[in-house]
């Protein structure tokens, strides 16, 4: 039997303390959405963990808004060492990464209409690639290991960046709010490319929340077609 070296169990046991103490995202009370989000009981990924859905049907409408990306500044916060100036390149690409996939089904106007959303974007939290520990915790024996359990798990890679965001979305012509929820999104453990530099896993991450949203976007026989 293959021993593992002493930086490998160093590793898988740092990691292991990094999932564990990886809060998933609070129904933010800063948020204008907060009193009507509700835990999800539907959503066992825990990436979604609260949601506000008023069965609105998304078919009747074939334009948005996408207000500026907002970057939270409430004390429930679950930003993690990140920098005023990596929130800032955050904040401005998930601002062009959902405006671009949300252009694939909607016409993207800046002022209000009949048949026009209000998408309104907060980024709530993030965490960083941990330097050289990121990219070596997917190269190393041990840590290939676990990240193989974490990636069955569809739960976070060690060391590895991640974002948490909330999404509120409007009728642009009257602002009642159709639906809100937050979310946290993360590459799969297995992603070793995202693992490189402090800012890739999290912007893989903001790709992978993009996608999300606009397949919640779909009107219903749409979604019953790509299914």
């Amino acid at each position: 039997m293959k021993i593992l070296s002493k930086a490998s169990v160093c590793l898988i046991l740092s990691a292991t303390l990094a999932g564990c103490t990886t809060a998933d995202p609070t129904a933010y009370t800063g948020l204008a959405s907060a009193q009507h989000l509700k835990a999800d009981p539907s959503d066992r990924s825990g990436r979604v963990p609260y949601r506000y859905n008023s069965g609105t049907n998304w078919k009747q409408y074939d334009k948005v808004i996408v207000d500026p990306v907002t970057v939270y500044r409430g004390p429930d916060n679950q930003f993690i060492k990140v920098s005023e100036q990596d929130k800032t390149a955050l904040a401005s690409y998930m601002q062009s990464q959902f405006t671009q996939k949300l252009r694939t089904r909607f016409s993207v106007v800046s002022a209000p209409a009949p048949g026009t959303l209000r998408v309104h974007l907060t980024l709530t939290g993030a965490k960083t690639t941990t330097p050289v520990l990121g990219p070596f915790s997917h190269l190393d024996v041990g840590g290939g290991v676990f990240n193989a359990v974490q990636a069955a798990r569809d739960k976070e890679g060690s060391m590895t960046g991640s974002v948490a965001y909330a999404v509120e979305i409007y009728d642009a012509t009257n602002n009642t709010l159709l639906s809100a929820y937050v979310s946290k999104q993360y590459p799969s453990a297995m992603n070793v490319g995202a693992s490189f530099g402090a800012l890739k896993a999290s912007r893989v991450a903001i790709d992978k929340g993009a996608d999300a949203l606009l397949a919640q976007l779909r009107p219903r026989d749409e979604r019953n077609i790509t299914q």
